[in-house]
């Protein structure tokens, strides 16, 4: 499982379609996840991935360090599946998505690391799995982190 996390002052997510455009999903502070799932990946990828959201330490505390993380601040997660943070580029110039998980498998895992956020007392939003999204956001700092659970085990 692949996540990228942008900390952020405030994002949104709207989905687009023939009929219009409608945010789904929207943060005042936090991070925005971008989450992409692999064939391999289990409830074990996503306890990890959850976990480390929760308790990264990326918040400036009262002397300006990166020392809290979004449960000491009270942030919100902005929460987006990313099917491409799979993609496969090396090779042409169309990426291959082959890496990514089985749409049933990702879905599940996606909202499964949403629930394990919510675990955490974490307030969640979330984008709509299998649809076009917009995702606007303002990066804080900036500071953006990448984590790939296949890395570890």
């Amino acid at each position: 499982m692949r996540a990228v996390i942008q900390k952020t002052v405030g994002a949104k997510v709207d989905v687009v379609s023939e009929a219009g455009t409608e945010t789904c999903g929207k943060i005042d502070g936090g991070f925005v996840v971008l989450l992409g799932v692999t064939h391999d990946d289990t409830d074990k990828d996503a306890q990890y991935i959850a976990d480390k959201i929760a308790h990264l330490r990326v918040f400036e505390d009262g002397e300006g360090k990166l020392n809290l993380s979004l449960k000491d601040i009270g942030g919100s997660v902005l929460l987006v599946s990313q099917f491409t943070l799979y993609a496969d580029a090396t090779s042409g110039r169309r990426p291959s998505f082959s890496k990514a998980a089985p749409a049933e498998q990702a879905k599940r895992l996606y909202l499964h690391t949403a629930e394990l956020l919510r675990g955490h007392g974490i307030h969640v939003e979330t984008g709509r799995f299998q649809t076009h999204m917009q995702v606007s956001l303002c990066n804080d700092g900036p500071v953006t982190i990448l984590l790939d659970s296949g890395r570890l085990f």
